[in-house]
């Protein structure tokens, strides 16, 4: 595909609003116009992904193509729900890249023992943010071959 407008959706799980619009400002001044949506926890996120509860009005809409998910959030972490993403057939394939503000050796093994695809410290400054956050959308989306279309995650 020759245009980002074609492609997969990003999604963010971040519980913290101002690390959203961050990433949200960071496409813009990236001039990346691959849509971005969010939720604030793992639980929301695993609703979102199933289009349940106040995510039911995006049946049949595409999953997205990618997602950057915090490790530290409230009522389900990170890692809770990278586990169960990993494990879930329809979500599985989804890349996911962890974009936190941990630098812990711990977080960072057990991140790829559970199958996250990247693991990103997030950067201090809003330049490094837009930087990081082009590369981050050229390699997932004009780089590597995605499946085509996610299903709906009914």
């Amino acid at each position: 595909m020759n245009s980002l407008e074609k492609l997969p959706s990003i999604h963010m799980c971040d519980d913290d609003p101002d690390d959203q619009l961050l990433v949200a400002d960071a496409l813009e001044e990236a001039e990346i116009t691959i849509p971005i949506d969010f939720t604030n926890n793992g639980l929301e996120l695993l609703q979102y992904l199933s289009r349940e509860g106040k995510f039911s009005y995006l049946q049949g809409q595409p999953l997205p193509g990618l997602i950057l998910l915090d490790l530290n959030m409230p009522i389900m972490d990170g890692r809770e729900v990278l586990n169960k993403l990993k494990q879930n057939e329809k979500f599985k394939s989804i890349p996911v890249v962890v974009l936190t503000t941990s630098k812990a050796e711990q977080d960072i093994a057990k991140s790829y023992d559970m199958g996250v695809n990247s693991f990103i410290v997030k950067p201090v400054s809003f330049d490094r943010l837009v930087e990081l956050i082009k590369s981050t959308a050229d390699y997932w989306f004009k780089v590597v071959s995605l499946p085509k279309d996610y299903s709906d995650g009914s």
